[in-house]
């Protein structure tokens, strides 16, 4: 099998449609129909991705999502939901999913998002552990950062963009191209989403701080560098 998948879902039928397609493709899957049973399967087995609908009963995707990157910031989480609004996605990942998919969707597609979040995942492996920008330290592999040896909290949203704009070594990145990259989506209807995290960022990174690390170069995005 090329992965194991362990899929929240609570229309039966989806879920048997879902399990017989990615079997088809070579992936396990193993599917629950509510959030509690959800966190009791995954005390059982690991897995390699998790696949969760938001309307579920007794808890909700979204806080499966949240309670899973208090304990777990590299399992890729795909969420399949009827929920198209931009304020939906951006709740989804706030809460640490790294993609989304409106449902109904092809199957092929969320097949192609899953090797996609699996090549992803290994490549951030490889990647070097410690990443140093000024007196600025970013711990990859055990998700911590570091200003003049002080611990940051972050969000795992917010680790993920400070990571990106770290290892663009103070290459300028678009909104839309940080959007592709973070949130795995186009934000076409609006990009002042990137500013909100930009300034979140600012306000952990820079605010108590000299220099300042993160700048802004207008027409080009932003970027990350003593200065």
């Amino acid at each position: 099998m090329l992965m194991k998948i362990l899929l929240l879902e609570d229309d039966a039928v989806l879920s048997q449609q879902i399990l017989a397609f990615l079997k088809s493709k070579l992936i396990d899957c193993d599917a629950v129909f509510d959030g509690e049973t959800f966190f009791r399967q995954i005390k059982k087995a690991e897995y390699d991705a998790f696949l969760l609908d938001i309307n579920v009963p007794k808890i909700n995707g979204l806080d499966v999502c949240k309670e899973i990157r208090l304990w777990d910031f590299a399992t890729p989480i795909i969420m399949l939901t009827a929920y198209g609004d931009i304020q939906d996605k951006i709740d989804a990942f706030s809460m640490g999913a790294d993609d989304y998919l409106v449902k109904p969707f092809h199957f092929d597609e969320l097949y192609i998002r899953l090797l996609s979040l699996r090549k992803r995942s290994f490549n951030s492996r490889e990647e070097n552990e410690m990443v140093v920008v000024g007196d600025l330290e970013i711990d990859a592999a055990n998700m911590k950062v570091y200003r003049q040896k002080d611990l940051i909290d972050l969000t795992p949203r917010e680790f993920k963009l400070l990571l990106l704009l770290a290892n663009a070594k103070g290459k300028p990145l678009t909104k839309q191209t940080i959007a592709e990259q973070i949130w795995h989506i186009n934000f076409d209807t609006n990009l002042n989403t990137i500013e909100v995290y930009i300034n979140f960022l600012r306000k952990k990174i820079d605010k108590n701080y000299s220099p300042k690390l993160i700048h802004t170069r207008p027409g080009f995005g932003y970027y990350l560098k003593p200065e």
